[in-house]
Parts: structure tokens; sequence; C-alpha cells
């Protein structure tokens, strides 16, 4: 069975966008489900969204497993969504860097009394 095949668009079918950092996982999955997708990677002038697939409509509850099994987010072209995990790491980055300046800062000025 192809997987990735353009007879899907002019079938009933639903689009879905995916991050590209879980592009492997999902077309692995699909192809181990054997679902049927097609995903014109070259015609999609930003990936903001993520990267669209089209998929028929009737395999939606194979690709709601997929996604929730393997903690994938996707959105459609109405609701959009964002990873807030990728969010979170980024505040526990921005707040390691904040605090490790801080900390410099105040052994700088401990150093500078004891000079004195």
């Amino acid at each position: 069975m192809k997987v990735n095949t353009p007879k899907i668009l002019f079938e009933n079918n639903v689009k879905i966008y995916v991050l590209p950092k879980d592009k492997i996982i999902f077309e692995s999955e699909l192809e181990k489900q054997s679902i049927e997708y097609y995903c014109d990677i070259e015609n999609q002038p930003m990936f903001e969204s993520g990267i669209r697939y089209f998929i028929k409509n009737d395999d939606r509850i194979k690709i709601d497993k997929i996604l929730t099994e393997n903690k994938i987010i996707a959105n459609t072209e109405t609701i959009l969504t964002s990873d807030y995990r990728d969010e979170k790491k980024a505040m526990k980055l921005y707040l390691k860097v904040g605090g490790i300046i801080f900390g410099i800062m105040i052994l700088i000025i401990i150093v500078e009394k004891l000079i004195k």
C-alpha cells in the first residue's frame, strides 16, 4: 500500500498540521498503521503552523490515537495550537541564566566589599 498518495486530495479528507519536530514520528506511525496520507512539503511556503497532511476522513480515530499516544501536537486550519512544552523549556532556561547572572553579580559585590 502506498502511503503518501495524492489521490487523497480528491476524496473526503481532513487537513492537519504537525510541527516539524514531530514529522518523523508521525509519518512512521502512519506507515505502521498503513494509513494513507498526502504531504506535499515542497508546496508549503512556511512551516510556522506545521507541516500539512491530508488524511482520509475515515482514519480520524486512528489519527487521534497516534497523536495522543505519541504526545504529538497537531492542529487544523481553524484551531491553531502550539506546543507549550517547548515554551516551558525556554522559560526554565531564561530563569537559569538569570539566576546565574544574578549570582555572579552578588559574588562581584561581595568580593569588592572584601577588597575595600
